[in-house]
């Protein structure tokens, strides 16, 4: 059965926007470089770390802000994973086994060069991620001539990378748990599932007890962004007609977080943290553990991991190539998905507390995902070049 023209308008209006705010990202992340590298470097230092309402204003925005990157990430997992794009085994198997491998070959390319370093080991999820919005930013700069079916194979691979990255936070990077801050979030989530149950449509009960979801997670010792994913798989999907979305708490939030996430929270997001005097990092820097198995994690762990599951998933029957896409294609795309920015930096943000590690984690970063950047624009910029018509496609 044909899949139905509403469920594909809301994930093309997902991809057009991710991928707008991924140029925006991109322009926030130069901004940053560019001020943290003159005069105004001492200046933007102090602005972050200034206080504000009890937090100083970069923990404000990597607790706060991100949070609603987060619901908003839960919320478009819920529903590709209920009525889109990953609704059947048949359309999640390739993109469910590429985010594996793209998640396991980094992590242990991070841990054989990090091996003798034990106080760098707690990097070792950093390269795991995909950013979303700069890989389809990236991808977005060849407009039409990228097949829409390669677009929903790489968003949904990079949904399926955050559920890992998100799952891998909860698990690995918690601390000083609060039994009493604990105890009141499960009470939280009691009360909003109860919602979920009485199919209780309007959103404002849901947001409301999401802030408190948010302050409990906060004072927890698990991160407060986690708060706005266990918020949106509480809210009900509901009903539509159409483009109609007036029956669908889901997809009503959705449509409202998109804008503000892709040209609010993610460039300010970016601006704050990729900052990165490079002044105070010698080159020998990059050669250290920490940052070789990032950038190598990103660059080649990512590459290597997705296509190597890609070909043992084809290999052993359980998955095929999307239509119109060639395997070149399919090789750009998985170094597009070494774009690690925001969910590495993120990760890297929580697995270190002294100033040095985090800027060589953050330099590493930027140039792991420039080069995948810039290699996978280069492998799909070659194969578009190279092939005029659809012959050597997979079916």
């Amino acid at each position: 059965m044909a899949p139905k023209p509403p469920a594909r308008g809301t994930f093309q209006r997902f991809v057009q926007s991710e991928a707008a705010g991924g140029v925006l990202l991109m322009g926030s992340t130069a901004l940053a470089l560019a001020v943290a590298n003159t005069f105004l470097g001492a200046a933007y230092g102090e602005a972050l770390h200034a206080r504000l309402a009890g937090l100083d204003v970069l923990h404000w925005i990597n607790d706060g802000l991100m949070a609603l990157f987060f619901l908003l990430v839960g919320l478009e997992i819920k529903r590709e994973m209920v009525e889109g794009e990953l609704n059947s085994w048949a359309r999640r198997a390739l993109p469910l086994l590429a985010a594996l491998g793209g998640m396991l070959v980094p992590a242990l390319t991070f841990i054989v060069l990090n091996w003798r370093s034990p106080e760098t080991m707690r990097g070792w999820a950093i390269p795991i991620a995909t950013d979303i919005a700069f890989a389809l930013g990236v991808l977005s700069l060849f407009g039409p001539r990228v097949a829409h079916s390669l677009k929903v194979f790489l968003t949904s691979l990079a949904i399926i990378d955050d559920l890992g990255a998100i799952l891998i936070i909860a698990l690995f990077y918690a601390s000083d748990l609060s039994p009493l801050a604990l105890a009141l979030a499960a009470l939280t989530m009691g009360i909003l599932y109860g919602l979920n149950r009485l199919k209780v449509t309007l959103l404002l009960p849901y947001l409301v007890l999401g802030a408190g979801l948010w302050v409990a997670m906060l004072f927890s010792g698990i991160h407060a962004t986690l708060a706005g994913v266990l918020l949106a798989f509480t809210i009900p999907l509901g009903t539509r007609v159409g483009n109609d979305v007036s029956g669908s708490p889901l997809c009503r939030l959705e449509h409202a977080l998109s804008p503000w996430v892709a040209f609010l929270v993610l460039p300010v997001f970016g601006f704050a943290n990729a900052g990165v005097a490079i002044g105070g990092i010698g080159p020998s820097s990059l050669l250290e553990p920490l940052a070789l198995g990032i950038v190598l994690g990103l660059f080649l762990g990512k590459q290597a991991g997705i296509l190597g599951a890609v070909w043992l998933a084809r290999a052993l029957g359980l998955a095929a190539l999307p239509k119109q896409v060639s395997t070149r294609e399919v090789y750009g795309v998985a170094l597009l998905c070494g774009i690690g920015f925001t969910m590495s930096l993120f990760i890297g943000l929580l697995a270190f507390a002294d100033a040095e590690r985090e800027a060589i984690t953050k330099l590493a970063v930027l140039v792991g995902s420039l080069l995948s950047a810039l290699a996978g624009a280069a492998v799909l910029l070659a194969g578009r070049a190279n092939s005029g018509s659809v012959s050597g496609r997979a079916d």
